[in-house]
């Protein structure tokens, strides 16, 4: 465990009730996570279809969720929107601006759209030191064949935004979620696995345990920062997938 997951762990970045809560697992068995279910989740882009179905699904958990944007008013009036797309319980969700998104948060989510992930991140590094940071953003292209992963210098948007972020903890996750069954009032249960990347194994514990939140999904390790980039350039072939098949189609991993 680094100095920043220890920081993240015990030093009070994270909210007293989810330290509390969210401890260590004590063994090495890699299916003990963590609980969860008290961990505030901040969305930047959150007012996005993809940051906006993550924020629904995690308020209808359980989980206290912030939605972030450079327009305050415009978070919270979406965050009222999501309250009211919820039929059961008090969802606690609330707007606000990226900075107080961030600071207010114990896990944050980056879900904008590649272009604007350097920026988000630079412009966010101060809020976001001692914080895990999950990346969930795909570098793609479009054109008349389709979808295809585009390059990126640092090897995938999760690995930029590490470098960006160093004094954060970044994980790579929910990547080939459905933004279409996300928002779905009709659909109940997102059943796909997650792919849950990073370098900490507290940092990757914890982010698939809230994976594991949200009912028919489940979050399974898929290796190091390093490995991020074939995950997110995957997309490119579940959008053709769906394209073919007029699916919504996710991934499963056989034999865990």
């Amino acid at each position: 465990m680094n100095r920043r997951t220890r920081g993240f762990w015990q030093d009070g970045a994270m909210s007293d009730q989810a330290a509390a809560s969210a401890t260590v697992p004590s063994s090495s068995d890699p299916r003990e996570l963590p609980d969860a279910s008290r961990v505030r989740v901040g969305i930047l882009g959150g007012t996005g279809e993809q940051g906006r179905g993550l924020a629904r699904r995690f308020a209808m958990a359980g989980n206290e969720v912030i939605i972030g944007s450079r327009d305050a008013a415009r978070a919270e009036q979406i965050a009222s929107s999501v309250r009211d797309s919820i039929a059961s319980g008090q969802p606690v969700i609330s707007g606000a601006s990226n900075s107080v998104c961030a600071a207010g948060s114990d896990v944050v989510i980056i879900a904008v759209p590649w272009d604007g992930h350097r920026a988000i991140a630079e412009s966010m590094r101060a809020d976001l030191v001692g914080k895990v940071v999950v990346d969930c953003v795909n570098p793609l292209g479009f054109d008349k064949q389709g979808a295809f992963g585009l390059p990126v210098p640092e090897g995938s948007a999760a690995q930029q935004a590490a470098s960006i972020l160093v004094e954060s903890t970044v994980v790579g996750a929910f990547h080939h979620v459905s933004a279409v069954l996300l928002l779905d009032e009709g659909v109940d249960r997102i059943d796909t696995d997650v792919l849950v990347l990073g370098d900490d194994r507290a940092a990757t514990d914890l982010v698939q345990s809230l994976a594991g939140r949200i009912p028919g999904m489940r979050g399974v390790y898929g290796g190091r920062l390093r490995n991020c980039g074939q995950v997110e350039a995957m997309t490119a072939n579940l959008i053709s997938i769906n394209r073919r098949y007029k699916a919504h189609a996710g991934l499963r991993v056989t034999d865990v």
